[in-house]
């Protein structure tokens, strides 16, 4: 028996396929002015899942870029710091060499030992240096001052422990030096401070053998510095090569992600010129299947 087709079913017919008409224009205007294909899950299941990942990945990306950032602007500091403090011990190298001729006068004694106490009142405020509110060189205790007693900085106890910063999947980097690896030792004569100290007495009370014996224990601290420098120096330009490795993956990332949400403009602007011309089309076509009614007949 054939199906009997009323008037009534042509005009839902004709509604249901304007709004279809509608939902796919709202659809494209949506991606028109978004610059974005998927804009909703049910958009693309597949391709939303992989959005979201490469949303992940560069926001890992990033952090580790800030961490990469805070990393050097730190061990440039520390470098500051260690040349600061190889000036220091290079002046009073030079003082001890200077007074260890014999030929000087008492005076001339006490106006060295005056600038070498000078210089170890610097060499305490370069070991209590602070970089954003924070102590340089006592470990992972950072709030408390390495040498808050500066008379006896040189039996002062701090902190041997590593700040260790993430620059990369799975990749840590100590990016601090300690107290005891740059002034040395608490308690031994090898102390950069106790050195200081010795060196004082010995030129006030005119001690030729301290006084030589002060240059040797500067020598080797000054080795120690310049190694801690050039291994500062390394890290930093592994740092930086890890910078531009994670720019490269930022790039990277970003493109994929670009592939996956963007929209075609081009496509979009066509496909939605279509679907209007389609949808004026449907407009016209239904203004003939909705048919007079018999009142319009009567008349």
């Amino acid at each position: 028996m054939a199906l009997r087709v009323t008037q009534g079913m042509l005009n839902t017919q004709l509604l249901r396929n304007l709004n279809g008409n509608m939902t796919r224009m709202e659809g494209l205007q949506d991606q028109l002015s978004t610059g974005r294909r998927i804009n909703k899950p049910s958009d693309d299941p597949v391709g939303i899942s992989f959005s979201m990942r490469y949303r992940s990945e560069l926001d890992t990306n990033d952090q580790y870029k800030r961490n990469v950032d805070a990393t050097v602007s730190f061990l440039d500091y520390t470098d500051t710091m260690l040349d600061q403090t190889g000036s220091v011990m290079q002046r009073a190298r030079e003082l001890a060499v200077a007074a260890a001729n014999g030929t000087n006068s008492e005076d001339s004694l006490n106006a060295m030992k005056t600038e070498i106490d000078q210089l170890y009142g610097q060499m305490v405020n370069i070991g209590n240096s602070q970089f954003n509110g924070k102590y340089v060189f006592n470990g992972q205790i950072t709030d408390k001052a390495p040498f808050p007693d500066a008379d006896n900085a040189a039996n002062a106890v701090t902190d041997n422990g590593e700040i260790k910063f993430e620059i990369g999947a799975g990749v840590q980097i100590a990016m601090n030096k300690t107290a005891e690896q740059i002034f040395g030792t608490s308690g031994t004569t090898n102390n950069v401070f106790q050195i200081l100290k010795d060196l004082s007495a010995a030129l006030g009370s005119g001690d030729s053998a301290g006084i030589q014996k002060s240059i040797g224990l500067m020598d080797e601290r000054m080795s120690v510095v310049l190694g801690a420098r050039s291994d500062v120096g390394a890290k930093t330009n592994r740092v930086q090569l890890a910078e531009d490795r994670l720019s490269d993956i930022g790039i990277n990332l970003q493109n994929l992600q670009s592939k996956t949400e963007d929209a075609d403009m081009s496509l979009v602007i066509t496909n939605l010129k279509m679907e209007e011309n389609v949808y004026q089309a449907s407009l016209s076509a239904g203004s003939k299947v909705i048919v007079p009614t018999l009142v319009d007949f009567l008349r």
